[in-house]
């Protein structure tokens, strides 16, 4: 039986109206009911994906991120996150590795992967791999599952120059100016509570995968 992924997208929807302790604690049984449905689905994700890529015997619990935000330093006092998400990977939310991202929030769900805000050593890491060998990098971009899948990489977020210690007409300047290897395509709620949706994310992550290895792989993970 697949996970009632719209009972999970409808609390969401309310807790986004409703951001505030006293409703929660009044709509505990629902959210329960919502976290359990997204579970499900998560577990699905594990057992299918796994035939595809060693996930290492992690669990739903080591993937999914947390309802409660971080509020000590944000301005927004909201006390709770008005998305579910998760990361399907080896090691989970805490991996190093290239990630395959889940997230649900109504009107604006997404899958998305790869390496996101990597530190300084990392970026490093996969600039100096995207020196030695631009075009292994750019075979996985101009593959045809990846481009109809994505597009590309995102790039909302560049450098205007080249990165320090690379010549500022480098053959592959635009990948070396990359903050982000990341990759990201929307879902409608419409598709989200679809027959098979779990079948399409599993689709989405398969095309995302040489990514993902090729990010693993530059920084020896």
């Amino acid at each position: 039986m697949e996970p009632r992924l719209d009972v999970t997208l409808e609390f969401l929807k309310a807790l986004a109206a409703n951001n505030n302790l006293d409703w929660f604690h009044a709509h505990r049984a629902d959210y329960d009911r919502a976290r359990a449905a997204f579970e499900l689905l998560v577990e699905e994700l594990i057992l299918k994906f796994n035939r595809y890529e060693d996930l290492g015997g992690v669990q739903p619990r080591d993937c999914m991120f947390r309802i409660n935000r971080d509020v000590r330093f944000s301005p927004d006092k909201s006390p709770y996150k008005i998305n579910m998400s998760a990361v399907i990977s080896r090691g989970g939310r805490k991996s190093p590795r290239g990630a395959y991202y889940l997230h649900f929030q109504p009107g604006a769900s997404f899958i998305a992967g790869g390496i996101y805000i990597p530190d300084a050593e990392r970026l490093l890491k996969i600039r100096r791999a995207i020196d030695a060998d631009a075009a292994a990098l750019r075979r996985i971009l101009k593959n045809a599952a990846f481009k109809k899948t994505f597009g590309g990489l995102d790039d909302e977020e560049m450098l205007k120059t080249a990165p320090k210690g690379f010549a500022p007409d480098h053959p592959a300047l635009d990948l070396l100016r990359q903050k982000h290897f990341t990759a990201t395509v929307s879902l409608t709620d419409q598709e989200i509570v679809a027959p098979g949706f779990s079948k399409r994310v599993v689709q989405t992550f398969r095309a995302l995968q040489p990514l993902n290895d090729w990010l693993n792989a530059a920084l020896g993970v």
